[in-house]
């Protein structure tokens, strides 16, 4: 897998997912959960899937949870429901609820610039992008362009700075960034563009004083009891103790891939989408979601989360958008907002890809349901898989609402 393919596709996809959560443990203790795995099966066959998870989340209990197929393709070596699965740019929603942590701590501005946070590089930095802020990178409106040649040259280029840690490598990549001139007038347009995640998480480690992994365990995973959670490729090196991300190979087999460089997204881009979990903790993070405020943790207050769930700006329609990115609707902070066409409500959503995997969360806060899915390939059949879930799920458990 080349850098293109890998920052191309921390990209967001669509579909649907609200619940809300109380703590994994507590969540799957307080009731039992329907299994999903007969549901489940038939997708792997059908879509030539390796593994297959997925839960809903309805009032704040996992209501139903199952995990079928093989960690690693042509191996008996199957999934559970504690397996971690990579959820790429679901990870943005994540930075963007740091964002609004320290915002209501008073640390940072939803209007706090460019040049707010980093004054010192007031004179390398591009004119049009030091009034550039926080919120209009979090909507994808800044004016950063899209993923090009560029971006993924300073990646390469990253590799090369010696002993650094990843918050000092951001603030490198920083530098590096803000000299590029904006593709269009701040606020003006929609653009999904992962370098302008990579910045916002770089100001929320500037103002936070620790790393932007740092920030998310200690604010996110620790108080949610998020404890699959963590980022880069789901298996550890040297095992293969979660599912393997895989790429369809000319002949129509499937490669999977181990833990190490190709493995993931470059862990510079962690704002963007690095992030992995269980199923079970998925469920988790998006019924509290759902929830909106209704249950503990209070990390924000509920009109902060509904902020951060609400519309700024309409995507424009891609027909050709890859699986895990945007593709219609609208994008709040962190989070998309779409409409589909088995239910009359519509689902505040992301998604995400490394091209290895590919995860969908998809939320009805007015209905406290949320629905979470995820397998480890990526591409236009997953895509087409868990799309037909989602709706499987929403009649099964949400329509009747």
């Amino acid at each position: 897998m080349n850098r293109r393919e890998l920052i191309g596709n921390t990209g967001m996809a669509a579909i649907l997912a609200t619940g809300a959560g109380i703590g994994r443990a507590k969540a799957a203790d307080l009731r039992p959960y329907e299994r999903l795995d007969p549901v489940l099966q038939p997708y792997l066959a059908k879509h030539g899937l390796p593994a297959l998870a997925a839960a809903v989340v309805l009032n704040g209990q996992i209501m139903a949870a199952g995990a079928v197929g093989m960690r690693r393709a042509g191996t008996q070596s199957p999934v559970s429901l504690e397996d971690r699965f990579h959820i790429g740019s679901d990870t943005k929603a994540m930075t963007a609820l740091v964002a609004a942590m320290l915002v209501e701590a008073g640390k940072l501005r939803w209007d706090s610039t460019v040049a707010d946070i980093f004054p010192e590089l007031s004179g390398t930095t591009d004119a049009a992008l030091k009034p550039v802020t926080l919120e209009q990178l979090l909507s994808h409106t800044s004016g950063i362009p899209s993923d090009n040649e560029t971006h993924e040259k300073l990646l390469l280029q990253s590799y090369a700075q010696g002993e650094l840690n990843l918050d000092e490598l951001r603030y490198w990549l920083v530098k590096e960034l803000v000299q590029q001139p904006l593709k269009s007038v701040p606020g003006a347009q929609f653009a999904y563009a992962n370098m302008g995640y990579v910045l916002a998480g770089a100001m929320l480690e500037r103002v936070g004083g620790a790393s932007w992994e740092e920030l998310v365990a200690t604010r996110v995973f620790d108080p949610l009891g998020l404890k699959t959670a963590g980022f880069g490729p789901q298996s550890s090196l040297g095992r293969v103790d979660a599912p393997l991300g895989h790429k369809a190979q000319p002949d129509g087999t499937l490669k999977p891939m181990l833990a190490g460089p190709n493995g993931d997204n470059p862990a510079i881009l962690g704002p963007a989408g690095t992030a992995h979990l269980s199923i079970l903790d998925f469920a988790v993070w998006a019924g509290w979601n759902a929830g909106e405020g209704r249950r503990a943790p209070a990390l924000v207050r509920p009109e902060t989360l509904r902020k951060l769930h609400t519309p700024v700006i309409d995507m424009p329609p891609r027909p050709d958008a890859k699986p895990g990115t945007p593709s219609r609707g609208g994008y709040g902070l962190g989070w998309g907002n779409m409409m589909m066409p088995f239910t009359p409500e519509p689902f505040v959503f992301h998604g995400g890809s490394n091209e290895l995997n590919l995860a969908y969360v998809m939320l009805q806060p007015k209905n406290d349901l949320a629905m979470v899915m995820t397998t480890n390939i990526a591409g236009a059949a997953a895509d087409k898989a868990l799309i037909a879930l989602a709706e499987d799920l929403y009649q099964r458990f949400g329509a009747k609402r």
